[in-house]
């Protein structure tokens, strides 16, 4: 049976529901799992979503919950999904498109999260508790767990944003739902300082207890653990293949590393950056060297320290919580560090006038329209492809509904959002502005579990 290992070494192991409601450790670290359990034979690829999901994820939830209502709560999830193959693959010319937004937000985090957030009222409802998730959010994460968390009576959700830095309709996806247990905060700052706030919360022992604080960012193992399973799929209907990902916070693309890891035959994993390239950096040199965030086409993007890339730096170090410590902290100290690399990865950089310029050739040339994180994940793809023969799968991360600036400055074409949320730029917002100031964000979550 799994066990979860935090990636400084300190904190003590836990099961799976222990790991789900504390989200990071004690010790500060991200929760692993002990092993890494090989997938069974017999994925054809004909298979419902659901039924995979269940059988890839099953190894991991053993022992916290029993299979038959860990299978209904998968089925449950995917219910909620636009499209019956629940993350289809359209080919586009040489390259393949896994098309991860049909889900309630139209981005690739509902494919998690509509399953994270079953899992956490199923698990508090057992134990008769309630939690607060606290995210933070470079535009897609929050309006996912708000969708996951909305009038669940076990949960509370604020949600942290980088104000002026996501694009209208993320932040209007987020700060128009007017359930009671849903709070938003635009943070006077970057996304880097939305997420350091969230983890000064984990790290204050006693404000965390007192919250009953938890985490539905990647962060949270059981986030990475549902991307996985798109991996899966991929491979189980083209066979042996590459992936490029459009990734800032490094969760995405190490949900593959994993799905290799686990036995599915990935080729090669390209990161795909935006001028926010410290991921790049670290792929071409082993470098991780801080910049300043740079406002981009692709804010989703928008990031310069990768919480999930502690988890591959402390396989790469041999699972050395101490290592991984000494390093992080020389890193967080400085600003700069060398860390080592993994030849699975490369990566590339896509600038905005790139993005755009692939937007633009993509639309000319089939007729699709593609968002902008998209457009970063196929200009990836071509640059650092290693074999035409071996089929290339670039994750399609967000509808390009969701940027539609961005869409209509390449295109000429402004993408309609689905009729479900037609009239979202009319709604009516309601959330707060706040400086990057742990103790006034620690007020407000305060009043918000209060309220």
């Amino acid at each position: 049976m799994v066990q979860y290992v935090s990636t400084r070494g300190v904190a003590p192991p836990l099961g799976f529901g222990d790991v789900l409601l504390a989200g990071l450790a004690t010790d500060g670290g991200l929760y692993v799992p002990d092993q890494w359990p090989r997938l069974a034979d017999g994925f054809d690829g004909k298979r419902p979503y659901h039924e995979v999901a269940t059988d890839v994820m099953w190894p991991y939830v053993e022992g916290s919950i029993e299979r038959e209502a860990f299978a209904g709560l998968v089925a449950e999830a995917y219910a909620a999904f636009h499209h019956p193959e629940v993350c289809p693959l359209v080919e586009l010319d040489d390259l393949h498109l896994l098309e991860l937004f049909w889900g309630p937000t139209l981005a690739f985090k509902d494919v998690a999260l509509q399953l994270v957030g079953r899992l956490f009222d199923h698990e508090l409802t057992r134990r008769g508790s309630r939690a607060t998730i606290v995210v933070a959010t470079s535009g897609d994460t929050g309006s996912a767990a708000i969708e996951a968390c909305i009038d669940r009576a076990t949960l509370d959700i604020v949600v942290l944003h980088p104000a002026g830095r996501v694009s209208d309709v993320q932040r209007r996806q987020m700060t128009t739902v007017q359930a009671p247990n849903v709070h938003n905060v635009a943070i006077e700052g970057t996304f880097d300082d939305c997420q350091d706030l969230v983890k000064a919360c984990f790290a204050d022992g006693s404000f965390r207890e007192r919250v009953r604080l938890s985490a539905m960012n990647s962060i949270n193992w059981a986030r990475v653990m549902a991307q996985v399973v798109y991996y899966v799929t991929s491979a189980a209907k083209l066979g042996p293949c590459s992936f490029s990902v459009p990734t800032g916070n490094f969760g995405n693309i190490f949900a593959g590393w994993i799905a290799d890891r686990m036995g599915t035959p990935v080729q090669q994993l390209v990161i795909g950056s935006n001028r926010n390239d410290i991921l790049a950096r670290w792929a071409a040199d082993g470098s991780l060297v801080v910049e300043p965030v740079v406002p981009t086409l692709s804010p989703s993007m928008d990031i310069q320290v990768s919480s999930n890339h502690e988890r591959l730096l402390f396989e790469l170090l041999g699972r050395d919580g101490a290592r991984t410590t000494e390093l992080l902290s020389r890193f967080r100290g400085v600003g700069s560090a060398e860390a080592p690399q993994d030849q699975r990865f490369e990566a590339a950089t896509v600038d905005d006038a790139a993005t755009l310029h692939i937007i633009r050739e993509v639309h000319e040339r089939t007729g699709l329209l593609v968002d902008p994180h998209t457009a970063v994940g196929i200009g990836a793809a071509r640059a650092r492809r290693r074999d035409p023969d071996v089929p290339m799968v670039c994750l399609a991360t967000a509808h390009p509904a969701k940027f539609p600036d961005a869409v209509e400055e390449a295109t000429g074409v402004r993408p309609p959002l689905p009729e479900r949320l037609a009239d979202l730029l009319q709604r009516e917002e309601r959330y707060d502005v706040l400086p990057a100031d742990l103790a006034q964000v620690q007020r407000r979550i305060e009043a918000a579990v209060g309220s």
